[in-house]
């Protein structure tokens, strides 16, 4: 299988375990076999790898999303990197154009596209296998996913069937309805849209050079920027004659708020929590290093997290966006391709952060111009270099940086550092970057 996962999304429904750079999919809240938590991008990255071991992934995304997906499933796993938002279709296109001419797919291939995070179980990706081999075979144009509705849904678009066989040809789409319209196109037989379809490689390189002048891969992406912005429905799908329509059946969840999200978990809580036992339908994700106490609570959901804190009403969490619109949202937590970094305390002249490095990983080799920089470490080996200069470091070593030098820190093992910024003005496009003879 050769599959486009759209990655996109920001920080707002989902506050406060999300940000501008922490989307939803990187949230890890889901628990393993092992005990451990992944999160939708990971979850369904596994399920794609135990359906298909010798998948393509390419995740479409934009820049700020990058260092997050390698720290959760490695450098191997290919991105195909937007320079700036422009909607699906030009998304689409540069990663159709990616597959072509950068991994060298044949034009004859079949492409499936979905969204990163669904929460969904094993079958689905079994019927988006199945879905590019009838793609692939030419039973048309198009071949999209229906998911048989199991409710009237107001969230979703809909997708009419000509008839109600397993494959059928589109009849027509429609938008977002009310609830009553939405009960009306279910009696008709109608599915929800989940946003995943299939094609032949050279369908869509076709409708991208007939809507955008461009060479290649390489002319598009220099150019994505004068783009129009357009979604991939409007540009193609409604306007395209030759489509079918694959009906699944199984389980489909979209969790974009508190309330859906939460139902998925698999307990109540996850971090350090206690409840009492007249607490009822409450969960409680903790990422702070304090305990959270919760006492005669129902239906609530708490959410803590170095950008803030979450009490609320499970239902009344839908209508979160508007007030974090308010907040002066600093990232507090992020996660980089060499490990991640959480704010621990900010003052007028500096500022406090906790640094986890990953074995055999480094910083980017750098310098600030308008800061100094003190580096305590406090577990782990590895190696610092500054202005050039290496030198081994373990728990118990402090490194102080004037501004204007360059440095870098090396992870032989996990390697824990507290970093003290120091200066009148502190700002995280006081960086330059060098590159580092090893």
């Amino acid at each position: 299988m050769n599959i486009i996962l759209l990655s996109g999304g920001s920080g707002k429904r989902l506050w406060p375990l999300s940000n501008d750079i922490r989307s939803k999919q990187f949230i890890q809240i889901f628990q393993t076999e092992d005990g451990s938590y992944e999160s939708m991008v990971q979850r369904v990255y596994r399920q794609i790898c135990a359906v298909d071991p010798a998948a393509t992934v390419t995740i479409a995304t934009s820049r700020s999303q990058v260092s997050a997906i390698h720290n959760q499933l490695g450098e191997k796993v290919a991105v195909c990197v937007e320079p700036c938002r422009r909607d699906t279709f030009p998304a689409i296109a540069l990663a159709t154009a990616y597959l072509h001419d950068v991994c060298g797919i044949s034009e004859e291939e079949p492409v499936i596209v979905c969204p990163v995070d669904p929460y969904v179980e094993q079958s689905y990706f079994e019927t988006i296998e199945e879905l590019g081999r009838l793609a692939g075979e030419g039973q048309a144009n198009l071949m999209l996913m229906g998911i048989e509705p199991t409710y009237p849904s107001e969230k979703y678009g809909y997708i009419l069937p000509a008839d109600q066989e397993k494959i059928s040809r589109v009849s027509t789409f429609k938008e977002k309805p009310d609830a009553e319209t939405a009960r009306d196109y279910i009696r008709q037989g109608a599915l929800w849209n989940g946003g995943v379809f299939a094609y032949r490689l050279k369908y869509v390189l076709k409708k991208a050079h007939e809507l955008i002048d461009f060479t290649d891969y390489e002319d598009l992406y220099a150019k994505y920027d004068t783009l129009t912005k357009i979604s991939f429905d409007y540009a193609v799908v409604e306007k395209e004659s030759d489509i079918q329509v694959l009906r699944y059946a199984g389980e489909w969840k979209d969790l974009g708020t508190w309330n859906t999200l939460t139902e998925a978990m698999e307990g109540p809580s996850v971090g350090e929590t206690l409840m009492n036992e007249t607490c009822e339908n409450v969960h409680v994700i903790n990422e702070l290093d304090v305990p959270i106490l919760c006492m005669g609570l129902k239906d609530v959901v708490v959410s803590a997290s170095p950008e803030g804190i979450l009490v609320s009403d499970k239902e009344q969490s839908s209508y979160i966006k508007p007030f974090v619109d308010q907040l002066d949202n600093k990232v507090m937590f992020a996660e980089k391709s060499w490990g991640s970094f959480r704010v621990v305390n900010i003052e007028e002249e500096s500022m406090t952060i906790k640094v986890t490095l990953r074995p055999g990983h480094r910083m980017n080799y750098h310098s600030h111009e308008r800061r100094d920089e003190v580096w305590t470490i406090i577990s782990g080996e590895g190696r610092t270099i500054v202005d050039g200069m290496e030198q081994p470091v373990q728990a118990g070593d402090v490194i102080t940086m004037q501004a204007g030098c360059k440095h870098t820190i090396i992870a032989d093992t996990e390697l824990k550092v507290i970093e003290v910024q120091l200066g009148k003005e502190i700002s995280v496009h006081d960086k330059q970057k060098f590159e580092l003879d090893e």
